[in-house]
C-alpha cells in the first residue's frame, strides 16, 4: 500500500530554514569571489597554501589591519568585503545551530539519522533531502524519484535509434546538489571513518548494511566510469547510484498520521 500526503505548513516552515541556509551559502562564495578579484586586479595572490584555510585567513585579517599594505582606497574597499564575508558566515554558523536543534525534533530525527549513515551525507545534507522530499513513498520507483531530482539523461530517439544526452537538471536542484556532492566521497575506497561511525551509532543494523552495500556499489561504478568518461559524468551516474540506495532505506520510514491524505492499493 502506498500512501501519499502533503507537506504540511510546518513542513514548509522548516524547509525555508534549511532553503536559507543554502542561500547563505551561495552569498559566501559570492564574497570569497569578490574578495579574490578584488586582490588579485591589485596584485595580492595568495600562494603559500590552500584558499580560505587558517594560513590564507591569518594573511587576509593582515591586509585588513590597520597597517594594511593596500593603499588607502583600496584597504577601505578590501574590509568593507572582508566584514560583509564575516557577517555572512556568522549568519550562516547560527542557522546550522538552528538546524541542528530541529533535526533532532521527533518528525525529523529518523529520517536524518538514517540518511546520515550514508558515506557523504552529513547534517545539512540530510536535512536537505529531507525537507525537499518529506514523503519518499509518492514515488512508487527509484526511477521516478531519479526523474524528480532531474538525474535521469536526456533521450533522443528516432525510429530504431536511441541515444543518451547529458541529465535533464529538471527536479529539485537543492537535492541534487547535495547528492552529486556526496557522490564525491564514494570515488575513495569503501571506509567506515570515525566521523560516519558516529552519525551511524544507535541507528538500525539493517540501514548500516544498506549504506555499506552503497559504499561497495558505488565506489565500483565510479572507478569504472572515471576510467572511460569525466569524473564529472561518473560522480552524476553515482549520485543516480545512490538514489536507489536512499529510496529502498526511506520506503520503511514510519508515516506521519497527521499529514495522511489519502491512500491507494
Amino acid at each position: 500500500m502506498t500512501i501519499a500526503r502533503y507537506r504540511t505548513a510546518a513542513e514548509e516552515r522548516v524547509r525555508d530554514v534549511v532553503r536559507c541556509r543554502e542561500t547563505f551559502q551561495r552569498e559566501i562564495l559570492k564574497s570569497r569571489h569578490y574578495i579574490l578579484k578584488f586582490l588579485a586586479r591589485r596584485g595580492f595572490v595568495y600562494r603559500d597554501s590552500t584558499s580560505w584555510g587558517a594560513k590564507h585567513l591569518q594573511w587576509l585579517r593582515a591586509l585588513a589591519a590597520v597597517r594594511s599594505p593596500l593603499a588607502t582606497e583600496d584597504a577601505l574597499v578590501f574590509r568593507e568585503y572582508f566584514a560583509l564575508l564575516e557577517y555572512k558566515i556568522t549568519r550562516r554558523e547560527e542557522l546550522d545551530r538552528q538546524i541542528a536543534g530541529i533535526a533532532r525534533a521527533p518528525q525529523w530525527a529518523t529520517a536524518v539519522g538514517w540518511l546520515q549513515c550514508f558515506r557523504g551525507l552529513q547534517l545539512h545534507s540530510a536535512m536537505v533531502l529531507a525537507t525537499e522530499i518529506v514523503d519518499w513513498r509518492r514515488f512508487a520507483r527509484p526511477t521516478q524519484l531519479m526523474a524528480y531530482l532531474g538525474l535521469v539523461p536526456r533521450e533522443a530517439s528516432s525510429g530504431e535509434r536511441e541515444r543518451k544526452g547529458s541529465i535533464t537538471k529538471a527536479g529539485n536542484h537543492q537535492c541534487r546538489h547535495v547528492l552529486v556532492q556526496a557522490a564525491w566521497s564514494y570515488r575513495h575506497p569503501a571506509q567506515v571513518s570515525p566521523h560516519l561511525k558516529n552519525r551511524q551509532a544507535g541507528q538500525p543494523p539493517s540501514i548500516i548494511a544498506h549504506a555499506w552495500k552503497a559504499q561497495h556499489r558505488s565506489h565500483k561504478l565510479y572507478q569504472h566510469l572515471a576510467y572511460r568518461k569525466r569524473p564529472q559524468i561518473a560522480a552524476v551516474a553515482v549520485a543516480r547510484e545512490l538514489v536507489g540506495f536512499l529510496w529502498a532505506v526511506m520506503q520503511e520510514l514510519p508515516v506521519t498520521p497527521a499529514a495522511t491524505v489519502g491512500a491507494a492499493a
